[in-house]
């Protein structure tokens, strides 16, 4: 009787459910990085540097180049093309926008006024003049024009909800920024507004704290 034990046991193991295996871990959204006036997307170099150290597959990291110096509206529209291009391309459902000064303004109006809502989970401004700023006074051309205080682009973006849809809304700001003037342009109603340590308007691009905030409001 013992002699047949051991072959029992093995035709019980084999019985016996194999061990369950882990979900595999979902794959964030693709994050489309919006440039400032007068840059590129390089600009977003160490940024998207630290999500990919933290995981971020490089195929969900769209580091995009747009001519700053056309209007807005013209930008959102080309933005609605990139981000329907990201969401072809792997397949997600949506992606989150992080954008820097300028960008801010044309991803707002992609979101109010081309349904961008739906395609959008998360949206960050960093550095952005959402109402305005003073010093685009300095500087010619459309985008300039829009960027000030009062201009008749600002006054329709910031009309009613400043953050409409589903969208997860998020600004970061610095007392130390010295092109966002006033400060209290960045900040919006409706979204979560984050004052930095005193950071230049470069660096809320590239400070590793805000980093860790962006990355935790986009996951």
């Amino acid at each position: 009787m013992l002699r047949g034990l051991p072959a029992l046991l093995l035709a019980l193991a084999s019985l016996a459910p194999a061990p369950a295996q882990a979900p595999a871990a979902a794959a964030p959204d693709p994050v489309v990085f919006v440039h400032g006036w007068s840059a590129e997307g390089s600009a977003w170099d160490e940024m998207a540097g630290r999500f990919r150290a933290d995981g971020w597959p490089a195929d969900r990291l769209d580091q995009w180049t747009y001519d700053s110096s056309r209007t807005n509206a013209t930008t959102a529209a080309l933005l609605a093309e990139e981000i329907d291009r990201v969401l072809a391309a792997t397949g997600a459902a949506k992606v989150d926008i992080i954008t820097h000064s300028m960008g801010a303004l044309s991803a707002r109006r992609y979101l109010k006024n081309l349904a961008g809502g739906s395609k959008v989970d998360a949206w960050v401004s960093l550095a952005g003049p959402n109402h305005g700023t003073d010093t685009a006074r300095l500087c010619a051309g459309v985008a300039c024009r829009e960027m000030r205080p009062g201009s008749a682009f600002l006054n329709d973006l910031n009309s009613g909800d400043e953050t409409p849809g589903p969208s997860r809304y998020a600004t970061w700001g610095s007392p130390c920024d010295i092109v966002i003037n006033p400060d209290s342009s960045v900040a919006l109603a409706g979204a979560v507004n984050h004052t930095t340590r005193c950071l230049s308007h470069g660096q809320l691009r590239t400070d590793p704290t805000v980093f860790g905030e962006v990355e935790a409001h986009v996951r």
